[in-house]
């Protein structure tokens, strides 16, 4: 979307349309992934939600939903994915 931002994923959920913004992280000063989205971060995400939607045709029947998948990578062994429905 340009200079606005990006959409990391965009999905269908049946027929909601979903758009992800994925945040990964390790266990450290910056937190938990979910702390990256800030009110204003949020907000960003639904301009950029708006966007897509006059570019590709407005929203399906089911709306739209914005999610996190956030991705914590320990020190050893496998990364802990969560997905979180509805920031915003």
């Amino acid at each position: 979307m340009g200079r606005v931002g990006e959409i990391d994923v965009v999905a269908r959920d049946g027929d909601v349309l979903v758009m992800c913004e994925v945040k990964t992280r390790r266990p450290g000063p910056f937190g938990h992934p979910s702390a990256a989205i800030t009110a204003e971060k949020a907000k960003r995400l639904r301009r950029l939600a708006e966007l897509w939607l006059a570019k590709y045709g407005g929203p399906p029947p089911g709306g739209v939903r914005i999610d996190l998948v956030g991705v914590v990578l320990p020190p050893r062994g496998a990364a802990r994915v969560e997905h979180v429905r509805g920031l915003s």
